[in-house]
């Protein structure tokens, strides 16, 4: 891929030969980003695990310290109290069947997340392929199936965040903002490669984080220390 002056005199600040310290890769991920907006920074890593086997596959869910950053947009699948406390905890849209019907009718899917109570799963059968093709449909696994919608909304908004590999035996998560301070994106991305350590597949063989790497929207990538 051919890249424009700007970007290649930005790569020319890092050394591509080497993996630098988490706290040295957070300072030039906030120097090496020059765009006009803030933006987003993201920890990807390349895990050594065989994607192509069920038992090796990598999920699960982290509370970064200080949030993404970014404002997300929540759905709750509810009814009763359950929805009534759901709203009050930032819920941005919150409904049973009407919901359901919404989205079904409409093709509604301006939500980042969907969060549902267990007695509301059945009921989601008629949108259940139109949330599945966009990552929403709720998962007891990253824990979007809660009886108590309440907690988990206000989770998600002070910087819960599911994470799971990929095709490749990648995860790719935003843990901040270039605004944001060295000390907040260290502990988050420190909070993240804890939680990737955490749910490590115990078939998975040899060097697990091969490959750690740092980026802004539009900068290089920084390869991290993996035991960082």
């Amino acid at each position: 891929m051919a890249h424009g002056k700007r970007y290649r005199s930005l790569l020319e600040q890092v050394d591509r030969s080497k993996s630098y310290s988490l706290a040295a890769a957070v300072q030039l991920v906030k120097k090496t980003s020059n765009v006009k907006f803030d933006a987003s920074v993201e920890l990807h890593v390349h895990l050594g695990i065989n994607p192509k086997k069920a038992d090796q596959s990598v999920r699960g869910t982290v509370q970064l310290p200080h949030g993404t950053g970014k404002k997300m947009k929540i759905a709750v699948f509810a009814s009763g109290k359950a929805a009534d406390e759901a709203k009050a905890a930032g819920a941005d849209l919150v409904g049973a069947e009407e919901l359901v019907k919404d989205i079904k009718e409409k093709g509604r899917t301006d939500f980042d997340i969907a969060v549902a109570t267990p007695e509301m799963m059945k009921k989601l059968a008629p949108i259940a392929k139109t949330l599945g093709q966009r990552g929403l449909m709720p998962n007891p696994k990253n824990e979007t199936v809660n009886a108590n919608p309440n907690a988990a909304v206000k989770e998600l908004l002070s910087g819960k965040v599911a994470f799971r590999s990929d095709e490749s035996g990648n995860v790719h998560q935003m843990i901040g903002k270039v605004s944001f301070d060295e000390q907040k994106l260290m502990a988050n991305c420190q909070a993240m490669l804890d939680a990737l350590k955490k749910v490590k597949p115990a078939e998975a063989k040899g060097t697990y984080l091969i490959n750690v790497t740092l980026t802004s929207s539009m900068g290089p990538g920084i390869r991290v220390e993996p035991n960082a």
